[in-house]
């Protein structure tokens, strides 16, 4: 589509991170894209308060990353307490594997403007305001889109990220199946904190479990659990805020409230992440309880899965057959994180006291054993993406060790210009073919080279940081990269694999040893259905770049590639 007032390649119904992020996603691949909102602005007070590192490196892909910083606390740790504020656990996962802490506090609304400032980048995004979806119908080519205070949009795609209460997933028709905790929670969001310390906590107190978490800019959230006697006339008075900061704060009636509500965890995944068009992503997909500070990354995890999908299959480089594997690859990591949140709720809340001092005894138990400390310390038990069928490539039969479907590491790195780059700044935003001390063309041949270079990869040969400016083996489109760090180095001992075809999302989308690169690659040109030529109302330089998709499968065997079904 060329894109006119009325009639775009994507609408993302919902102006939260999730679509905004989505949209700076497909306003970097020229995607026609319009962003409509029944609210009139951003929200403007906290909810999330957690940043993971898949989210930053989301972030740094679309350029927005050293916007966004200023507005976080890295490397938060979180502590967990007994009723006798004695510690029971702590997490401060000390590896930044993907490039970024693994744990960050951040003020949401802040991060937000800086997602909603980046569309100002694309001529081809546009965000409207004050816009309600009141229907949608889908045809052979498009969606048209009914809207109170504008215009119907006709779109050939539609992605509703409009939450919980998603508007969306109503007119789709799609169940939201899960479980509503009856317990409520107060959460009671001051500025100019009154605690002051960078410490964040989790209290497992039996008589009332709570949590105080500091994020940037001097604001602090607290949240308390909501007894069953209380009613919601009777939080909502001040001198219940001040009871329940009195123990954590010397003058609670002095204190600067930002705002305080009323919620419930839900425990919640949609019944098809996609319906002909029309897709879901963040929380009208799935919705968790908050413990694991999930629900916010999962939802910047589904925008990533699916933008350089829809801008592949937008643009007439991929089948829309690709669109399939959004939720192939997205739900069981949904469903994961949903259970592990689920679960750490119900071990922090239990209000009967004898339950209680059984499970501190189990966890002190626990903390004694070096190798479970560290289990918890380093968040081990975070589950990571790691997809089994969708978007992927084997060679012959499947290996449990094998790194195919996961997300590939980013250390810093040394290229011949500069020093000390993180390696997703060095490779670009597109494909990678890159290989450990190796020659990229040399491995895959002169035809294999010239069909990825046709597709906009980037060729990738990682040394050791001694050999990097060695230049017997220069080639003017292959990337010379240091191993600085020696995290490259350590990975690839860690794998028998030595070649890596990455994906735009930075997931592994096929590994082999070097001499299989060919073969894989074949493979990968045949079983992945690569396009040819594009959509021809974008300019060359987007039709020059293709996405793999997958198509059936082809048998299995030792010496071949076999895609997921």
């Amino acid at each position: 589509m060329s894109g006119t007032a009325n009639q775009v390649d994507v609408l993302i119904v919902g102006a939260g991170p999730v679509g905004l992020t989505l949209a700076n996603i497909l306003g970097q691949q020229g995607v026609v894209t319009r962003v409509v909102d029944e609210r009139d602005s951003l929200i403007d007070y906290p909810r999330g308060v957690g940043l993971d590192d898949e989210a930053l490196r989301t972030f740094q892909s679309i350029g927005l990353v050293e916007r966004i910083l200023p507005h976080t606390v890295p490397n938060q740790i979180l502590r967990f307490f007994d009723g006798n504020r004695r510690l029971l656990a702590e997490m401060a996962p000390p590896d930044a594997r993907f490039g970024w802490p693994k744990r960050n506090g951040f003020v949401q609304p802040m991060v937000d403007a800086e997602l909603l400032r980046g569309l100002e980048r694309f001529d081809c995004v546009e965000v409207s305001w004050d816009a309600r979806m009141e229907s949608l119908t889908e045809t052979a080519d498009g969606v048209t889109v009914e809207l109170a205070g504008a215009p119907a949009v006709t779109a050939r795609y539609v992605v509703g990220c409009d939450g919980g209460r998603s508007a969306t997933r109503s007119l789709m028709g799609v169940s939201f199946e899960g479980t509503t905790s009856p317990t409520r929670w107060l959460v009671i969001d001051l500025a100019t904190d009154p605690l002051g310390h960078p410490n964040s906590e989790v209290g497992a107190d039996p008589a009332r479990p709570y949590a105080s978490i500091s994020i940037a800019h001097g604001i602090r959230r607290f949240e308390f659990m909501i007894h069953a006697t209380e009613t919601d006339e009777q939080v909502e008075e001040p001198e219940f805020i001040e009871r329940m900061l009195a123990p954590f704060v010397p003058h609670p009636d002095r204190v600067d409230v930002i705002r305080h509500r009323v919620y419930t965890h839900h425990s919640r995944i949609a019944g098809a992440f996609r319906r002909g068009r029309t897709f879901l992503a963040g929380d009208a997909a799935h919705l968790m309880p908050v413990w694991q500070g999930q629900g916010y990354n999962s939802g910047i995890r589904d925008a990533t899965n699916l933008g350089w999908k829809l801008a592949a299959v937008v643009t007439g480089q991929a089948d829309d057959a690709l669109l399939d594997t959004y939720d192939a690859e997205r739900r069981k990591h949904a469903r994961a994180m949903i259970d592990l949140s689920t679960l750490v709720g119900r071990v922090i809340s239990p209000t009967n006291a004898r339950v209680a001092s059984l499970r501190d005894g189990v966890i002190r138990a626990a903390s004694v054993v070096p190798t479970l400390k560290r289990y918890i310390l380093e968040m081990r038990f975070k589950p990571m993406p790691r997809y089994e069928q969708g978007a992927i490539a084997h060679v012959g039969p499947r290996s449990k060790t094998s790194p195919t479907g996961t997300l590939f590491i980013q250390p810093r790195v040394d290229t011949r210009d500069a020093q000390n780059l993180l390696l997703d700044d060095v490779i670009g935003s597109g494909f990678t073919v890159l290989s450990w001390n190796n020659d990229p063309r040399k491995l895959l041949g002169d035809l294999a080279f010239a069909r990825w270079k046709a597709l906009g990869a980037t060729f990738v040969a990682v040394r050791p940081l001694t050999q990097l400016h060695w230049t017997g083996q220069d080639d003017p489109d292959v990337v010379i990269v240091g191993d600085c760090t020696g995290a490259l180095k350590a990975w690839f001992d860690a794998h028998a694999e030595s070649v890596l075809f990455l994906r735009p999302d930075r997931c592994i989308a096929g590994a082999c040893i070097a001499q299989l690169a060919s073969e894989l690659s074949a493979s990968l040109f045949e079983v992945l259905c690569l396009n040819k030529g594009g959509n021809e109302t974008h300019d060359s330089h987007e039709r020059d770049r293709a996405v793999l998709h997958v198509a059936q499968p082809a048998a299995e065997s030792s010496g071949t590639v076999t895609g997921a079904p």
